[in-house]
């Protein structure tokens, strides 16, 4: 089985490009991990609430991508970087958000910090 963690956020959009470019990828035997991190999470919510998630999910499992969430609290490429490990998986898979390099030093980049932080291969879907 070839292991792909995503990391997917409550942007439907880049969610479905996630689910886009893992459901194209010519590898036989596709499993995704979809990963969310809840920063704070005191209502106690999961990732089956999370729209964006069961999006992709309906996406890949259209393409007999076999599917799994995980979810994590705290940082997101933390989070995503823990369940890759978990897995074992093969490759990491992120969408990026358009921001101005001002943006991204002030608010920070979570595909730059997987990218950083991973000896993984990383795969970061554009527009």
């Amino acid at each position: 089985m070839y292991t792909i963690a995503a990391g997917i956020d409550t942007d439907v959009d880049r969610a479905r490009r996630i689910a886009e470019e893992i459901a194209e990828l010519p590898i036989d035997g596709r499993e995704a991990v979809l990963v969310h991190s809840f920063g704070e999470n005191r209502e106690g919510a999961s990732i089956d609430q999370i729209g964006a998630a069961r999006r992709a999910r309906e996406l890949l499992e259209s393409h007999d991508v076999d599917v799994t969430f995980e979810e994590r609290s705290g940082d997101a490429a933390a989070g995503v970087i823990d369940v890759a490990e978990s897995y074992d998986a093969a490759l990491i898979c992120v969408a990026g958000r358009k921001r101005s390099p001002t943006g991204k030093a002030v608010f920070g980049s979570v595909t730059q910090d997987v990218i950083l932080n991973t000896e993984r291969s990383v795969l970061v879907c554009g527009d």
